[in-house]
């Protein structure tokens, strides 16, 4: 029960709900122990009826009359109390699936991206979904029908004892035997469960890579190799199913033997005392009956609560070991203010924890509010990751980064992430309308304001060629555009948000030198008086920059303007010759 300690507090966000819960919950169970009763006595007032000649019928049918209004009476109240039992518990347990679901999503979004490539996406899924409902069982019907199995206990057998109390020892009898037996199929149960969800997350995590990856597999012509090993798995996966349901098939079965059995017992032995004289009425007999098969299903559910418990305590288990992670980067800042959007590197070094690789050695340049600067370099050699480091998707590993007045670890990172317009290098597309894409950077946009962005990056005439233009929904990872339509989209979707900072990662890769020279000169009018980074490889998207950085292995080995770095021998010279002959070639 240890890990279940952290859903304490969900109990007393809502404990009037659960106060009020477990009192109707008992009221619900006192109206309907009752039935039994009077459906002894009437059937007792039926013996006494046949046995007394000179008995009225009148006054039979009025007696009659009475118990079955009472029985009717006594029903209707515990119907309408155990619906409103189940509104205020399982109602509940549904608000806190909600709330535990929201935590669980909003720490996924607190967490850093070393956490995001150490966890496979399906498993993130499973412990939101999977291991949230069965954590949502404890809070709903694990205590409902706890509840229920103690109000029933405490009330009925003292009532069976003081009734028979022999008849009530053999009537009880099986029942301790039903809930061990319920207990030990449901842990088999449990255990053979936990394997069928992890064969789930498998299937799972298999499909959505085989959908995501169609387009490589149809290429690579593995299709056929790609459905034998879906249906293997597929196989391994129905196995373990179908042992699970070999078990889970001798649940009812057994249970429905128990019940016949202290059913059996009640009609024999009661029987037997009726004839000896130890029990005056048949009445008692049915209202032992009716109490036996009252206290069955919830000493059914002692077995079946006890597995719900165990399943919650596993679920939570692997939800809290995500709760219990602290976010490596951390929002020190609430204030809201305004800064300066100069950026300066002191001595900034970085080594990506998860593969040990020092992508920055030592880095050190500054970039004045307004102007732009360009980084260009090799694969490998940290062009991306400076901008990561703006963006605080990482911290560095040691130096400063300064924006405006203050260190970037001082800044309020919700403040600084909203001033920043970022177009990443493999640009993420929703399945949405491509309006809605566009309006991503900028929910309240008009639609003026997404057709201006959208001509900005030069999108505009392929969007309105589409049969519903900017109100046709992508595919997923906006599979439906081509490579340069998504990169810009992604560049409409930054500049309409009308940052301070603006980040391009060798975001017009895809796209043709005129298309590319048309986004440019439209960014010259976008970004004055905005700090912009241009990542590239291409020197047609550098040349215009204020300054001209090109990295090697995380450190800078040229620096200047396009005129000054093709004055001088270099990497910046040598590539700018390759490109400049392949472009007349």
């Amino acid at each position: 029960m240890k890990e279940l300690q952290h859903l304490n507090s969900y109990f007393l966000r809502y404990k009037y709900r659960l106060i009020i819960g477990v009192i109707i919950t008992i009221i619900s169970k006192v109206f309907i122990v009752f039935t039994p009763r009077f459906t002894g006595n009437a059937i007792e007032l039926i013996e006494n009826y046949i046995s007394n000649k000179n008995a009225l019928l009148s006054d039979f049918k009025h007696e009659m009359l009475y118990y079955i209004l009472l029985i009717l009476g006594v029903s209707l109240l515990a119907a309408f109390f155990t619906f409103l039992m189940r509104q205020k518990l399982i109602v509940m347990s549904r608000l806190i699936e909600f709330d535990l679901k929201n935590n669980v999503f909003k720490q996924y979004e607190r967490l850093s991206q070393n956490f995001y490539k150490q966890n496979r996406t399906g498993d993130l899924m499973n412990r939101i979904s999977e291991d949230v409902s069965r954590v949502r069982m404890y809070f709903g019907p694990a205590i409902m029908y706890s509840i229920n199995t103690i109000t029933l206990f405490v009330i009925l057998i003292p009532m069976m004892v003081n009734t028979a109390p022999k008849l009530a020892l053999y009537t009880l009898l099986p029942l301790p035997i039903l809930s061990v037996a319920i207990y030990k199929l449901s842990k088999e149960i449990h255990l053979r469960s936990t394997i069928v969800q992890q064969y789930l997350s498998k299937l799972t995590i298999f499909t959505q890579e085989a959908f995501s990856g169609i387009s490589v597999i149809k290429a690579y012509g593995i299709t056929d190799k790609t459905i034998n090993k879906f249906e293997n798995l597929a196989l391994e996966s129905k196995q373990k199913n179908m042992d699970l349901v070999k078990v889970q098939a001798w649940f009812f079965p057994f249970m429905i033997l128990l019940i016949g059995l202290s059913n059996v017992l009640v009609i024999y032995i009661g029987g037997m005392q009726y004839i000896n004289g130890h029990i005056k009425s048949i009445g008692t007999l049915i209202e032992f009956l009716l109490y036996v098969n009252m206290l069955t299903w919830p000493v059914a559910t002692v077995g079946w609560v006890t597995s719900i418990v165990q399943q919650a305590e596993a679920s939570q288990k692997r939800i809290n070991e995500f709760l219990k992670i602290t976010p490596e980067i951390k929002n020190e800042n609430e204030d809201l203010y305004t800064f300066d959007t100069d950026i300066e590197f002191k001595n900034v070094s970085f080594t990506y924890p998860d593969t040990n690789i020092e992508a920055l050695k030592n880095l050190s340049f500054k970039i004045n509010q307004g102007e732009t600067i360009a980084i260009i370099g090799q694969t490998g050699s940290g062009k991306s990751t400076i901008l990561n480091l703006i963006t605080r998707l990482h911290d560095a590993s040691s130096g400063e980064i300064i924006i405006g007045n203050k260190t970037i670890n001082n800044h309020n990172l919700n403040l600084l992430r909203e001033n920043i317009g970022v177009v990443p290098q493999d640009p993420f597309l929703f399945s949405d309308t491509i309006a809605n894409n566009i309006k991503f950077g900028k929910s309240d946009a008009t639609k003026s304001e997404i057709i201006t962005a959208a001509k900005n990056a030069a999108v505009h005439n392929n969007i309105i060629q589409f049969k519903n233009s900017y109100e046709t929904i992508l595919g997923e990872r906006g599979i439906t555009l081509s490579g340069g339509q998504k990169q810009r989209v992604s560049i409409a979707r930054a500049i309409i948000k009308e940052p301070q900072i603006l980040l391009f990662d060798d975001c017009l890769s895809a796209v043709d030198t005129e298309t590319e020279e048309l986004i440019l000169n439209n960014l010259k009018s976008i970004s004055k008086q905005k700090t912009t980074i241009i990542v590239s490889h291409r020197i047609s998207s550098a040349k215009n920059a204020n300054t001209i950085l090109v990295l090697e292995d995380g450190q800078i080995v040229q620096k200047g303007t396009h005129n000054q770095l093709i004055s001088t021998e270099g990497y910046y010279k040598d590539l700018y010759e390759k490109q400049l002959s392949e472009k007349e070639a």
